[in-house]
């Protein structure tokens, strides 16, 4: 075999068209080895004998596509300096395009002895773990453009590949749970019918499935528990694993882009799935561990906030240039247009704290290709400081637990929710207005894949996740969630009733409030988990969506579909609902209105004192949105004008009578009243006058709509 010295640059396996050139940095190797595996089980090995600032290398003619292959590195094992070199066991590429197969847990995956950690393995690892595998990087994108929507025009879909189409009876079961579904017909058309604009794909990096979950008889289904930073997960695919996956999510993301639908990547560059210090040995830590992963005073351990074993070292250049890597290839060769950073926190961490200026953040700022796509936080993680909604740089979008927590206490019926509702309502000003951010940067949820689905929210007070193996004592205890008076599934058409208008309540706020709304993945159907908050590891019918085409009947409980998609045309089509600048709370200079561009009710059609805002009891108040006062500017800088609202608003446990403003418009019309079990038709509404008292069903709301 011809051996010919490559390049240091790009790391990972790169095809050319007549071999691959091969690169790994390793700083604690004394020697490391390319192993080029085949059918048989047999392997031939190739020293990488040229080095460059610690990147060894070498490029090997008529290496093609689909060749497996892993690293085997010599060197100090040394727990004690934090040093795991163990040429026993293979090692995945760390930019690995493709990874093949899966792991067949043993002690052979592992660098030390189960009876005695303190011995060293020398166990071979490769028939038990998974392999790189070279890839073709060609694919014919055509005339694929990605849509670049504003986050003005944004509604984001939370979704998993396999639980959101392993169970749909319209795709071939052949396709079900993989990326090709992703791009059906049957999916596309779900989505865009429904208002969706970006689909933000739960973990598709290469994850692994825990030891500890396997030996339990379950998986890692959510996938926060990657190993490959640059592969898709090959469980997803339904051509092969042999490279085949990239073309296939390749694929997906172009008939996504061709329905104007952008893709979002879940990623986690937080941890990896090597765990902690009793982890298995799959790749980083046996090719540098104290170089990507941080040490504790003691080498032998592992930092952790994450929860998981362990976390990256984000003040290594070489961790650094690996997520920034990652990050480009995903946009530049796979054509994504965003990514949801989990535990985002873990990022800032360049040293303990949690810094905003952290090098990471320095690295996604001046970049030309990341900083241009949608930037996604998940701010928090579980280490001291975590918490850290509000308080990322200006260039970054945030998950807003605040708004998902006051949200939930309001329609719960929590006392003095109101004040800080009315700041969750128009973007978070308190979070965002200050550091040169917009309402914009809150991606406003009620539920996400974390936590009790919407059905459950109101159909559960406590978490039931006894399926999960830990006694129940795994997930959030306090879930801000109400039953309606009955625990779990009832027949009771009262408390059915109530909780589908629930429903509906939170989705109306949804789409109502200033920011970018998020929907998850089911909740159109009333997706049920049994009241399991915690469903990382239910790789099974509990988690999956269940469509309501395959029985022809409707959810439980009444899902709110086609409610959803009437609250998202109203967002879609009202401009005052999706406002880029945040309201001033008084007439807008050259908008020829005297009236403010908003304005706060109590019921009784007055204006909100500072006394109306304190008052522990108070659950209900009108909100007028001036369509005639939008401040910002249109594409082109022409004045945007839109229909003014009033949103009335009665989380209180009985009914309300509602004044409607005087001043402020004489005539009116009802285009949403939650107190319907389905949406009302355009048009259709009742009519009202100022003046006139309208009465809300209890826990309900309703817009009324004023022409221009």
């Amino acid at each position: 075999m011809q051996v010919w010295p490559g390049e240091a640059y790009p790391l990972g396996a790169t095809y050319d068209g007549a071999g691959t050139n091969f690169a790994v940095f390793t700083e604690a190797a004394d020697r490391v080895e390319l192993c080029l595996l085949h059918d048989d089980g047999s392997e031939t090995a190739v020293e990488l004998r040229e080095s460059d600032a610690f990147v060894r290398h070498a490029y090997v003619p008529g290496v093609m596509p689909g060749q497996r292959y892993g690293f085997r590195v010599h060197g100090p094992y040394a727990p004690e300096r934090g040093l795991l070199c163990n040429s026993a066991k293979l090692l995945l590429d760390p930019y690995a395009r493709a990874i093949s197969g899966s792991i067949r847990w043993g002690e052979e995956v592992y660098g030390y002895h189960f009876d005695d950690p303190g011995r060293r393995n020398d166990l071979d690892s490769a028939p038990h773990t998974m392999t790189s595998v070279v890839v073709n990087p060609y694919f014919d994108w055509g005339d694929d453009r990605p849509p670049r929507r504003g986050y003005h025009e944004t509604v984001i879909y939370e979704a998993h590949v396999k639980g959101l189409t392993m169970r749909h009876p319209g795709l071939p079961e052949e396709l079900r749970g993989t990326y090709a579904a992703l791009a059906h017909p049957a999916i596309i058309e779900h989505l865009t019918e429904l208002g969706v604009t970006a689909l933000e794909l739960m973990p598709v990096h290469q994850f692994v499935n825990d030891h500890r979950l396997v030996d339990m008889g379950l998986n890692n289904y959510w996938g926060y528990n990657t190993i490959g930073f640059f592969a898709p997960h090959n469980a997803y695919a339904s051509w092969g694993d042999r490279g085949q996956q990239v073309l296939e999510f390749k694929s997906a993301v172009r008939a996504l882009h061709e329905a104007g639908i952008e893709v979002i990547l879940d990623v986690v560059y937080n941890h990896t799935a090597e765990g902690n210090h009793l982890g298995p040995t799959l790749s980083f830590k046996g090719i540098d561990n104290p170089r990507y992963y941080r040490l504790t005073d003691d080498p032998r351990y592992y930092m952790d906030t994450t929860g998981t074993g362990n976390s990256l070292l984000m003040r290594s250049p070489h961790v650094l240039q690996l997520i920034m890597d990652s990050l480009r290839y995903w946009v530049t060769e796979m054509h994504v247009d965003g990514f949801r950073f989990d535990l985002a926190a873990t990022l800032a961490r360049q040293f303990h704290e949690v810094d905003r200026l952290s090098s990471f953040f320095d690295l996604v700022q001046q970049d030309p290709v990341v900083s241009q796509v949608k930037l996604i936080a998940e701010p928090w993680d579980v280490g001291e400081g975590g918490y850290q909604v509000g308080n990322f740089p200006p260039l970054w979008t945030e998950w807003n637990g605040k708004y998902r927590d006051t949200v939930r206490d309001l329609w719960r019926g929590e006392p003095r929710a109101l004040a800080e509702f009315a700041s969750r309502l128009t973007g978070s000003s308190d979070l965002y207005q200050y550091d040169g951010r917009r309402p914009l940067a809150s991606i406003n949820f009620v539920t996400c894949h974390d936590g009790f689905t919407l059905h459950d929210l109101v159909s559960y007070h406590h978490k039931h996740n006894e399926a999960n193996g830990e006694d129940n004592r795994d997930g959030e205890s306090h879930n801000r969630s109400w039953n309606c008076g009955v625990e779990g599934e009832t027949d009771d058409p009262g408390v059915l009733e109530l909780r589908a208008r629930q429903m509906r309540n939170f989705v109306a706020t949804l789409m109502l409030s200033q920011g970018v709304p998020m929907i998850s993945h089911g909740d159109e159907f009333a997706r049920t988990q049994r009241g399991n908050n915690n469903a990382y590891c239910q790789d099974n019918e509990l988690a999956w969506v269940r469509w309501p085409e395959e029985s022809g009947e409707p959810e439980p409980g009444g899902g709110p579909q086609a409610f959803v998609r009437a609250m998202a045309a109203l967002r879609r089509d009202h401009p005052v609902f999706r406002r880029r600048r945040f309201f001033h709370g008084r007439p807008v200079e050259g908008t020829h209105d005297d009236l403010s561009d908003i304005a706060w009710f109590t019921p009784e059609g007055r204006e909100m004192t500072q006394q109306d805002w304190d008052s522990a009891r108070a659950s209900a108040l009108t909100v007028f949105l001036n369509g005639n006062a939008i401040s910002e500017p249109g594409t082109r800088g022409e004045r945007i004008t839109d229909d003014s609202f009033l949103l009335l608003f009665n989380a209180a446990p009985k009914p309300l009578d509602f004044v409607v403003p005087v001043d402020h418009g004489r005539q009116w019309q009802v285009v949403v009243d939650t107190a319907r079990t389905d949406p009302v038709p355009p048009g259709t509404g009742p009519k009202v006058r100022a003046g006139d008292r309208l009465t809300l069903k209890d826990r309900s709301l309703t817009v009324l709509q004023r022409p221009a």
